[in-house]
């Protein structure tokens, strides 16, 4: 049985909570995240920025992606997306235990 997704497919359903547990991320972070092949992580960011519901810039050589703030219904779109992380337990651990900073050299892992 098929289950439905309210963005159009699970991958941009998946993505968007990513986003909301995240705040900003990049393709390969995500695509680890979400145990997904990169190109579709890739396609379906694709997808959500030509939507206009995320944006992405450059910073060095990384594009980093957000929920788009100018986005018409932004606060709407983080409210519901609020409510559909609250279910996911698993994708909400997995963002908890990713490391969002560089390690200080010399220091042991």
């Amino acid at each position: 049985m098929a289950v439905s997704s309210p963005f159009g497919s699970q991958t941009r359903t998946r993505l968007l909570i990513a986003f909301e547990l995240l705040r900003q991320s990049y393709a390969r972070e995500l695509a680890r995240l979400l145990e997904a092949p990169l190109s579709v992580v890739q396609k379906g960011l694709a997808s959500l920025e030509r939507d206009g519901l995320i944006a992405g810039r450059l910073v060095g050589r990384t594009r980093l992606f957000e929920i788009n703030p100018r986005y018409f219904a932004a606060k709407e779109l983080r409210d519901f997306l609020d409510r559909l992380a609250a279910a996911k337990t698993d994708l909400k651990r997995r963002a908890a235990e990713l490391r969002r900073r560089p390690r200080r050299t010399g220091k042991r892992l």
